[in-house]
């Protein structure tokens, strides 16, 4: 019974490590590049894409190409064969994304709502939210892998419970009372934590890098050798509590002066109540109100930006909705930024996300993707 177990956990790891390959390939890949990159017999490689294609895993993708003889046909996985949701809880806003195999989107939806820590029934309203989003979408729940779901929040390395989350306004609060009524697999992260991975995980060399989420709130993750660094207490990446002006702006957190009371999207509703769109309209019009509010915006988020390469040493990639306006001042914000550096003349290290609208329940979602795909 051994030996069975151990001939069949082999096979298992066999056929994932085929998958894998396929998922990760980014050249033409065929059955003899499985076999030479694999170091396995063409029998034994047809023997495993026979089985992940009779379960919908791999097809052909219908691109050729000459070895000199017969042409060797193409191989790729099939991306909708299986899909993972990723919500978004903000204090009134969630943010539903549907995603394949290859962390594309296939739906994506907006919800607005009471602050959370107002709103009674919450659970409630998410589960209801939730199958309404299938339910338009037309998303088969069988292939559904599981529902990751993103906080600005501080979790309990133990009992998995959220400790603070100052923008939603809870405090020891237990993560049932937030989703308890989801039938479907959940797991929970920190909103920068999933943005970041996200990130990390999709680009291609994989760099140790810091991540810094600009949204209604700032916050950040740390990810190092391949996997993020916590801390002791699970708070690292906290950036948008970073002391960027002594005794300057008020933050929700209590403090004064934080990375977040200065570069946050909440900054511009809040001074001048308008959405994003019409505020960088506005700058890039240049009227002189909302490019004064932008520059002061930039020049204190380059004093974090400076602080974080400071103490990490390494690239710097900002993350968020409010990105998706930003690669036009880029060059100024890198320019403030190298002005603050001590080691450096430019700031070349730092750089946009490639995901600029949905990082955050993108990345929450990878969560089941990246385990199914782990795991297969």
């Amino acid at each position: 019974m051994e030996l069975e177990a151990t001939i069949t956990e082999r096979r298992r790891q066999t056929r994932s490590n085929i998958y894998r390959h396929i998922h990760t390939a980014t050249d033409f890949c065929s059955k003899q590049s499985l076999s030479n990159a694999l170091s396995l017999s063409l029998p034994t490689v047809y023997q495993n894409l026979t089985e992940l294609m009779e379960a919908g895993l791999v097809r052909y993708s219908g691109e050729q190409r000459s070895t000199g003889g017969r042409k060797a046909m193409g191989l790729e996985i099939v991306p909708d064969a299986r899909y993972a949701v990723g919500i978004s809880i903000t204090e009134n806003r969630l943010r539903f994304v549907a995603a394949d195999l290859n962390l594309k989107e296939l739906a994506y939806k907006k919800v607005y709502h009471e602050p959370v820590s107002e709103k009674s029934g919450f659970r409630a309203f998410l589960a209801e939210e939730l199958e309404r989003f299938l339910d338009e979408n037309q998303l088969d729940r069988e292939k559904l892998l599981g529902v990751g779901i993103a906080l600005p929040a501080v979790f309990s390395p133990v009992a998995g419970n959220i400790l603070l989350a100052p923008s939603l306004h809870l405090r020891d609060v237990t993560l049932q009372t937030l989703a308890g009524d989801l039938p479907y697999p959940t797991y929970f992260e920190n909103d920068a934590t999933s943005a970041g991975y996200a990130e990390w995980y999709t680009y291609g060399h994989q760099r140790d890098m810091a991540f810094l989420l600009l949204e209604t709130g700032v916050g950040g993750a740390v990810l190092v050798n391949g996997g993020q660094y916590q801390g002791d207490n699970r708070r690292s990446g906290e950036f948008g509590h970073i002391c960027v002006e002594a005794g300057g702006l008020p933050c929700r957190c209590g403090k004064s002066g934080c990375l977040e009371a200065y570069c946050s999207a909440r900054r511009i509703s809040d001074d001048l109540g308008i959405p994003l769109k019409e505020f960088f309209l506005g700058v890039s019009n240049h009227n002189s109100t909302y490019e004064l509010l932008w520059d002061d915006m930039l020049r204190h988020l380059a004093i974090g930006v400076n602080s974080i390469r400071m103490v990490l040493d390494c690239d710097v990639v900002l993350g968020g909705f409010l990105t998706q306006y930003m690669e036009p001042y880029l060059p100024r914000l890198q320019e403030y930024a190298a002005a603050y550096n001590t080691f450096e003349s430019d700031a070349g290290y730092l750089r946009l996300s490639k995901f600029r609208k949905h990082a955050v329940p993108l990345g929450v979602a990878l969560h089941f993707v990246k385990e199914f795909i782990e795991t297969i």
